[in-house]
């Protein structure tokens, strides 16, 4: 079995790879600039070529076919429009790799399904997600184009720790942070509800998925069993720290008004995604994928994340003094508004 990537070195496409070529034996080809090589596995065909180069990545796949092509970057309608130009008779499967932030938020339920609404007024990222899959979905009915969609939640690797509330620069400002005993803003009450993928699991469900015909023309969310409160999150990053966890609570409306001027879309990024308490039901995707549990559960995912992020310094701890300055002003300002009140 043979299959392209384009990109196939982020963090989930990394260990879909790793999976395929280490595990089951599949030949695979990444189409992407090159840029991180050191993480693409030994054996892999590598294609160097951006994307958008519709003629260059014509001629550089002419005489190849495979049976899924996967899609992992691909975020507006006229990115996956020139896919299905390259790739409709180059495959008898593409996967695009859309987003569960695509469900309608708030959704009626907080039981997750395919069937869910799809619509998210907060997040234009979303909104082209499901321009997305609307172009691909008419393309299948209309021309019986093979396409598969599938929907990850919040999925991570080795490299970052999930949060709800960070700056530009990732995870390392809020871990430092808690390092050094200051307070931590965690988004409403703490207590939604989350859903977190490892992303080795994650990569179970994916390749259940390719070369599967049952999988032509549908779409699948792809998330672990595993559901926490978002204090229940930051709590085990603090524990997994050894440090007292100082949490401190902040309307997400609030933090969304108030990252706007430094450019921190957290409307989109809270209330069009993490702040609504969030179930899966993957009912639908473990009928292909038996084998898709949750079999690093989040305190040891959050470890191999913490260890990896300590011992590589350079790669992973970027300071963010912008993010920690404005986390102390969201703190001053709601504890003055407090005052005023109480006063």
């Amino acid at each position: 079995m043979k299959a392209l990537f384009i990109g196939g070195t982020g963090t989930i496409s990394t260990a879909i790879v790793r999976r395929l070529v280490e595990e089951l034996g599949w030949e695979v080809w990444l189409l992407n600039r090159g840029n991180r090589t050191s993480v693409v596995p030994k054996g892999v065909h590598q294609i160097v070529a951006d994307i958008n180069d519709e003629k260059a990545v014509q001629d550089a796949i002419k005489d190849l076919y495979f049976d899924s092509v996967c899609e992992f970057i691909g975020f507006t309608p006229d990115q996956v429009e020139r896919d299905y130009r390259l790739f409709k008779d180059k495959t008898r499967q593409y996967i695009y790799t859309s987003s569960a932030s695509a469900y309608h938020k708030p959704s009626a339920s907080f039981l997750i399904t395919e069937g869910t609404t799809l619509a998210n007024p907060h997040w234009e990222y979303s909104r082209n997600k499901i321009a997305c899959e609307e172009f691909l979905m008419k393309k299948y009915r209309e021309e019986g184009f093979p396409v598969t969609i599938v929907r990850p939640s919040h999925t991570y690797d080795e490299r970052s720790i999930p949060l709800g509330v960070h700056g530009s620069k990732g995870s390392w400002q809020v871990i430092k942070r808690m390092k050094e005993g200051k307070p931590v803003i965690i988004h409403g009450d703490g207590t939604s509800l989350w859903a977190l993928t490892f992303n080795k699991d994650f990569a179970v469900g994916y390749t259940a998925l390719m070369g599967n015909r049952h999988a032509i023309g549908e779409a699948f969310q792809i998330t672990g069993d595993e559901i926490l409160s978002w204090n229940q999150i930051y709590q085990t990053i603090a524990d997994t720290l050894g440090v007292k966890l100082n949490a401190y609570h902040v309307s997400s409306y609030f933090l969304a008004r108030a990252g706007e001027s430094k450019g921190y879309d957290l409307e989109g990024g809270l209330i069009g995604d993490k702040a609504v308490s969030v179930v899966f039901d993957n009912t639908k995707l473990k009928k292909l994928a038996p084998n898709m549990t949750t079999t690093i559960p989040f305190h040891e995912g959050v470890r191999i994340a913490l260890d990896y992020i300590l011992a590589h310094p350079e790669e992973c701890q970027k300071d963010d003094p912008e993010f920690d300055e404005w986390c102390d002003k969201v703190i001053e300002a709601q504890e003055n508004a407090l005052k005023s009140m109480t006063s």
